[in-house]
C-alpha cells in the first residue's frame, strides 16, 4: 500500500459467479470463479496476481477492466464505485484502464494496418478528434513503445511476435488510461523476447506513471515486475505482501510451493522443490474448510472444518490456520 494517496483501483470482498450447466429437470450449478478478493492499485505501483490456472485470475482482470460486472463486493476505479448492474457512468470508465492480451498473434486484427489498428480507439472514444490529429497519435505511440515510422502502414502478419506486442501495448495506451492489466503478456513470446518486452513495460511505467495489474503462472518474471503479489487459489485469496518478502519468507503453503518451483539464478544456492500431490479442485465443488487442505503437507483437522479469512499476519495478509515458519 502507498501511503498518501488515493488507490486507482479499491476492491473490498469483490466476488464473481456462473450459473453452468442445468436443464428442464436439474438447475444449474453455480461455480464461483472469484470469491471475496480484496485489493489496492496504486499509480506507478505493480500489483501481481499469480496461480495456478483455474484460480481466478481471468476472471478477475474480465471484472476489473469491466467486461463483466462483479456478482458482490465493492469495487472503485479512480474514486469512482462499479456496481453489479453496468451502468453509462462505468462504461465511461473503460477508457482509463485497458489490457494487454497474453496472445499477441491473435490479439490483432489481421485484416487492418498497424495505422488502423492503433486509431481505432479514438475512433470510438474520441470522435472529436480529426484525422491527421489520429495519425499523429498513432505514430508517437508507435515511436513510444520502440517500432520505426515506417512501421505505421505494415499489416500484422509482417511482424514478429515481440513487435506485435509491441502494438498491443501501443493500442492500449492510445487513449492515455492510468491503469493497464497485462494478462500474461510475455508467456507466448521466446526468452530472448521477453525481457526485452518486460524492460519496455517498466520504462513506460516510469514515464508515464502507470498502474500494473500483472496476471501471470510465472514467478520469475513477477519477481522482476512486482512491488506487492497477491497469490490466488480456486478463486481465493490465500496471501499477499511485498514482492521480496514473499519471496524470502511465503507464510501460506501454497505460496511456499510456488516459491519453491522457481529457478533460482545463483547455482551454489539448492532449493528443494515442493510437489503438490493431486489436482486443483473443482470450483463447482470445493472442498470444505480450506480449499487448499487435499493437497496441503500441514493439513489438520481445522484446516478441514473451517475455512480461514485473510487476516493481517506480520506485514503481509494470509488465509491459512498453520502458517509457514520462517
Amino acid at each position: 500500500m502507498t501511503e498518501g494517496t488515493a488507490p486507482l483501483i479499491k476492491a473490498n470482498s469483490i466476488s464473481k459467479a456462473y450459473q453452468v450447466g442445468g436443464g428442464l429437470l436439474r438447475p444449474p450449478a453455480t461455480l464461483k470463479a472469484l470469491s471475496d478478493a480484496s485489493f489496492e492499485l496504486h499509480a506507478g505501483k505493480t500489483l501481481a496476481v499469480v496461480g495456478e490456472s483455474g484460480c481466478g485470475k481471468s476472471t478477475l482482470a474480465r471484472v476489473v477492466t469491466l467486461i463483466e460486472p462483479p456478482s458482490s463486493g465493492e469495487f472503485s476505479i479512480n474514486g469512482q464505485t462499479i456496481d453489479t448492474t453496468p451502468t453509462d457512468a462505468s462504461a465511461d470508465l473503460r477508457t482509463s484502464i485497458q489490457i494487454v492480451f497474453q496472445d499477441p498473434y491473435g490479439s490483432l486484427n489481421p485484416r487492418h494496418k498497424v495505422s488502423r489498428i492503433l486509431q481505432e480507439p479514438l475512433i470510438i472514444n474520441r470522435s472529436e478528434l480529426s484525422a491527421s490529429q489520429r495519425e499523429e497519435r498513432s505514430r508517437e505511440m508507435l515511436s513510444l513503445v520502440g517500432l520505426r515510422p515506417e512501421h505505421h502502414e505494415r499489416y500484422p502478419h509482417m511482424f514478429s511476435g515481440g513487435q506485435r506486442q509491441r502494438i498491443a501495448i501501443a493500442r492500449a495506451l492510445m487513449l492515455e488510461p492510468g491503469i493497464l492489466v497485462l494478462d500474461e503478456p510475455v508467456s507466448a513470446l521466446d526468452l530472448s523476447i521477453q525481457s526485452q518486452i518486460l524492460n519496455l513495460l517498466v520504462e513506460l511505467q516510469d514515464r508515464l506513471n502507470l498502474a500494473y495489474l500483472f496476471i501471470s503462472h510465472d514467478l520469475s518474471v513477477v519477481r522482476h515486475m512486482a512491488d506487492e503479489i497477491m497469490v490466488m487459489y480456486l478463486g481465493r485469496v490465500v496471501e499477499t505482501g511485498i514482492t521480496e518478502q514473499v519471496f524470502h519468507h511465503p507464510q501460506h503453503p501454497y505460496t511456499k510451493a510456488l516459491v519453491s518451483a522457481t529457478p533460482v539464478a545463483d547455482p551454489t544456492r539448492k532449493q528443494k522443490r515442493i510437489q503438490l500431490e493431486g489436482e486443483l479442485p473443482s470450483p463447482l465443488s470445493p472442498p470444505e474448510g480450506c480449499a487448499f487442505n487435499p493437497r496441503c503437507w500441514k493439513t489438520a483437522d481445522i484446516c478441514r472444518a473451517q475455512r480461514p479469512d485473510l487476516v493481517l499476519n506480520g506485514e503481509r495478509r494470509i488465509a491459512c490456520h498453520i502458517p509457514m515458519e520462517n
